[in-house]
């Protein structure tokens, strides 16, 4: 669906664009009768159907349908927020009222205010179609097959496969349409579908579950039932007759889905609000190597069809392809308007978060696929599971329980559990030695397989 406006409403959804657009000018319209110096306004809907089974049978069929109208009202630098998911014309009033009479009674904040008009999507920019709207027009009863499907495929995979938490398959749909008093007005309608299984494998003392989903915009590019069912049913496989190691010092390769991870990491600890608060272990980084001189993040916010796409931020900002880190050396943070005023600085485009994110090495051959990275971790520690929050985004400080498969001279020995791999996210990020061309997107974020030259490992 392209990003104009309509006045039919989409597959799906019970408001057209039009209708969201003229809610918002009235808000906008309220707000400036009352005496705001400035307003914004934010009118979202969103739908959907999820569908869980388990050993055959389905467990929860649930639909959701929610709708809500944000208005946020600036008197000077005074700021006031309110909501509400009643669009009668009498609630739109009494919540920007309600805005209003919150930002009378708040302190002033010199940093509060809408984005400035130069860094705001405006024209086209605001209406770029990025492909994200794919609805699945799909029944409860065939997405309930699909899932069934799907645990059968895992069942089915080895005797060995014992049981099931279940499969489920999601499929979601949203639209929205947001305006302020500077001139920025934007909307569009967006898609995200998914299918997961957990299979468990083995009996009494020896039990191990896995699972695997796949999760896209549009519902043709799902990896099969079958397929997902297979992997998740093999990877719970592979952990049998897992065992505990001695603690010792070693290098850790971690698996694609979880290196997502260390560049989200990285991604907070370079986050507006983590920066101007000084509680980050990278504060100050901003032109300083910070990763060795092969790896590089790039972020692309116009990918058609990416998780992470949007022609602009939360506040309307316009959003930019870019080198977050070139040659191992920080190039941009990820800021909101707020926290570039805290910082004195300019907004990135990033109220609301990273966008699509690549972390890349230049050293990586078209052959560096997950063999490949074995054979140069050589012995150590390959990690496919991490387990609790143990991140300290302050000092760095990084301790997580984790399971696994250790490696010597560069083969799977045999699967490992019931350790923590310690280390700190700084020196972490400096002995990045090599990523694998084993990509992976998880949610927003695309890495392969990361080797770490070395951290401690607890076992036994």
């Amino acid at each position: 669906m392209p990003h104009t406006s309509s006045s039919t409403p989409a597959q799906g959804f019970a408001y057209t664009q039009d209708q969201f657009r003229e809610l918002v000018e009235e808000a906008l319209a309220c707000a400036r009768r009352l005496g705001a110096s400035d307003a914004a306004v934010e009118v979202s809907e969103g739908a959907g159907l999820s569908v869980s089974v388990r050993k055959g049978d389905i467990e929860n069929v649930e639909r959701n349908r929610d709708k809500s109208l944000g208005v946020t009202v600036y008197i000077g630098q005074r700021r006031g927020n309110a909501s509400t998911s009643d669009f009668s014309r009498a609630a739109l009033e009494q919540t920007v009222q309600a805005a209003y009479d919150i930002a009378r009674f708040t302190a002033e904040d010199p940093a509060a205010g809408l984005p400035d008009e130069q860094d705001l999507a405006l024209g086209e920019a605001a209406t770029r179609d990025l492909d994200l709207f794919h609805p699945w027009a799909i029944e409860a009863a065939e997405a309930a097959e699909l899932a069934m499907r799907c645990e059968a495929a895992a069942l089915q995979t080895d005797a060995r496969i014992t049981n099931s938490e279940g499969a489920a398959v999601s499929a979601q749909q949203s639209h929205f349409f947001a305006g302020n008093t500077r001139g920025f007005r934007g909307g569009y309608a967006s898609s995200r579908h998914s299918l997961s299984v957990a299979p468990i494998a083995g009996r009494g003392d020896d039990m191990q579950r896995d699972a695997w989903y796949t999760s896209m915009r549009d519902p043709r590019d799902l990896a099969s039932p079958e397929a997902v069912g297979r992997y998740a049913a093999e990877r719970a496989l592979s952990r049998l007759k897992s065992r505990k190691i001695p603690t010792c010092t070693c290098p850790v390769l971690f698996e694609a889905p979880l290196a997502a991870g260390l560049l989200g990491s990285f991604v907070q600890a370079t986050s507006g609000g983590a920066l101007y608060r000084k509680a980050t272990f990278l504060a100050d980084s901003l032109g300083q190597q910070v990763f060795p001189e092969h790896v590089d993040i790039h972020e692309d916010p116009h990918l058609p069809k990416g998780k992470g796409s949007a022609p602009f931020d939360d506040e309307g900002v316009v959003t930019r392809a870019r080198d977050v880190v070139r040659a191992g050396r920080v190039e941009g943070y990820f800021l909101s308007s707020y926290s570039a005023r805290k910082l004195g600085m300019r907004t990135t485009g990033h109220a609301g978060g990273s966008q699509n994110l690549f972390l890349t090495s230049r050293l990586t051959r078209p052959e560096d696929d997950l063999p490949a990275m074995l054979r140069k971790l050589g012995r150590g520690l390959l990690v496919i599971e991490l387990m609790g929050q143990g991140v300290n985004y302050v000092t760095g400080d990084y301790s997580r329980g984790a399971a696994g498969f250790w490696v010597e001279d560069g083969q799977i020995a045999y699967p490992v559990h019931e350790i923590t791999i310690a280390g700190n996210l700084r020196e972490m990020f400096r002995q990045i030695v090599a990523i694998g061309a084993d990509a992976y997107t998880l949610g927003s974020k695309t890495t392969g397989s990361v080797l770490v030259e070395q951290m401690k490992v607890a076992g036994s």
